[in-house]
């Protein structure tokens, strides 16, 4: 399996959590965004539940190093 890049995984992380939360006070059914932020996480874990997705997205961001910060 192809390893995502920390950040836009990350991003994607953030993004569908944060947009979830956001509809689940409206709407009991993820929205359009929601739904292609899920089937790019899935694709990007290799996985076909969104919540597998998720729990794979977040072991691999704890497992993957930060990358090193250039010096000012």
């Amino acid at each position: 399996m192809l390893i995502p890049n920390r950040a836009f995984l990350r991003q994607l992380v953030q993004e569908y959590e944060a947009l979830r939360a956001e509809e689940s006070a409206t709407a009991a059914e993820p929205g359009p965004r929601a739904r292609d932020l899920a089937y790019t996480l899935c694709v990007s874990t290799g996985t076909r539940d969104v919540r597998l997705a998720l729990e794979k997205a977040h072991r691999l961001l704890t497992a993957m190093p930060e990358p090193a910060r250039l010096a000012d």
